[in-house]
């Protein structure tokens, strides 16, 4: 394995890239649609059942059928890959908006309303900060999703780890089908856990102590 990891130590290193701009580029987008529909539906019970449950389904979907349904508009590659993604981390963003936003006391809000608040500066000004750890624990968990879905989007030649795996277990009984396919599953299993160890610092660093106390 190690002689194996030495010969395609660039190979392993631009797939690892790949994977992890992948990530980010579904995540960052998510995270706009997921946190602005949150916004709008947080105080509004009918569109915001509606809203969580759409996205629910959305993630019972098997993701190689969803993939697979993306090859004829949008062929194959990046793009397919990351619509894919961004439909996955959907459900914990807006729920986790959705959640933070509502569990901000109603005492602290009609009292920045007192002060003469608009209910869009309450929103921003009071509510979000307030709300800001549990939205970013929703991100940490569409983050897990999507390092692992990521993988499967090899199907749809995807860019990431998932290369190596695909090819391990398309050539088993070959000398390299478990180096490929081994490499391909520990990478995605050690960047899960870099990247869930990078949202723990990110959320103590951007939640004041008060929040955190």
């Amino acid at each position: 394995m190690l002689t194996f990891w030495a010969r395609r130590w660039d190979d392993i290193l631009g797939l690892v890239v790949e994977h992890i701009t992948v990530v980010a580029v579904a995540l960052v987008i998510a995270m706009a649609i997921g946190v602005g529909i949150g916004m709008l539906v947080w105080s509004r019970p009918i569109p915001r059942s509606v809203t969580i449950a759409a996205a629910g389904v959305a993630l019972t979907i098997p993701s190689l059928a969803l993939l697979a349904i993306l090859i004829p508009p949008f062929g194959l590659g990046w793009t397919p890959t990351v619509i894919a993604l961004v439909v996955y981390s959907l459900l914990p963003i807006v729920r986790n908006t959705v959640v933070g936003l509502r569990e901000v006391p109603p005492a602290i809000m009609e009292s920045a309303k007192g002060m003469g608040m608009s209910p869009v500066k309450v929103l921003f000004s009071i509510q979000l900060p307030m709300a800001w750890p549990v939205i970013l624990t929703g991100v940490r968990v569409a983050a897990q999703l999507t390092v692992g879905i990521a993988a499967i989007a090899a199907y749809v030649a995807g860019p990431g780890l998932g290369a190596f795996i695909f090819r391990g277990l398309s050539s088993l009984g070959s000398k390299n089908a478990l180096n490929f396919a081994l490499t391909g599953t520990v990478g995605v299993i050690i960047l899960a856990l870099l990247i869930d160890a990078i949202f723990v610092a990110i959320t103590r660093s951007t939640t004041s102590r008060g929040l955190r106390a």
